[in-house]
């Protein structure tokens, strides 16, 4: 029998899943030119933890928890419902939920109109992921650095390969078609991996 935390983690890594889909199945077709990485880092940013958690406000989820919370449990309630971490979980568990009961082709729509102003927001004011690692970084006094750890191709087809690394360990990896995009990429890696702590 699995508990109640389990079932609920387990809800959100399906809908993170189904949530990944929706957006990729939506700007796939709108954003003709782009590349894979300008495509990854698009919903990467359209369905990030922020994102999320902005979502799960939106749509209500935390005002529904308040209602049905069980007695006693007001504070610690609250307490959850400040968490950007546990709102963009509950969202993904939500989209999980639904994906179960109604199947990918009614959800993804109904997903995408949900996030349409974060996607929006992603294609207007495109983040700078590695400015975001040093920045979160730099409040624990730590600096990251990156190097190309491989280059292939001929000159007019090159593919890098980055790491980015904190005081000589990796925190993240990326490929990409030019040193800047690789670097990117794994900065985005190692923001992703620093969220799932």
């Amino acid at each position: 029998m699995t508990g109640r935390a389990e079932s609920y983690e387990r809800l959100a890594f399906l809908g993170d899943v189904v949530l990944s889909l929706a957006v990729s199945t939506h700007i796939f077709p709108r954003f003709p030119q782009e590349g894979a990485g300008r495509l990854t880092k698009l919903r990467a940013q359209a369905v990030s933890r922020q994102a999320c958690a902005q979502v799960a406000r939106d749509i209500g989820i935390p005002d529904r928890l308040r209602e049905y919370a069980p007695e006693g449990t007001g504070k610690s309630a609250e307490a959850l419902l400040e968490s950007e971490r546990i709102l963009a979980s509950l969202c993904e568990s939500v989209i999980g939920a639904c994906y179960l009961a109604f199947g990918f082709d009614r959800v993804a729509p109904a997903v995408v109109r949900a996030f349409e102003e974060q996607i929006e927001r992603a294609v207007e004011h495109p983040v700078d992921f590695k400015s975001v690692l040093q920045e979160r970084l730099a409040r624990r006094a730590r600096v990251v650095t990156y190097r190309i750890e491989s280059e292939e191709g001929p000159p007019h087809d090159r593919s890098f390969v980055a790491v980015a690394e904190v005081d000589g360990v990796e925190i993240g990896r990326g490929e990409g078609k030019t040193k800047k995009s690789a670097e990117q990429e794994a900065a985005l890696r190692a923001l992703e991996a620093e969220d799932e702590r």
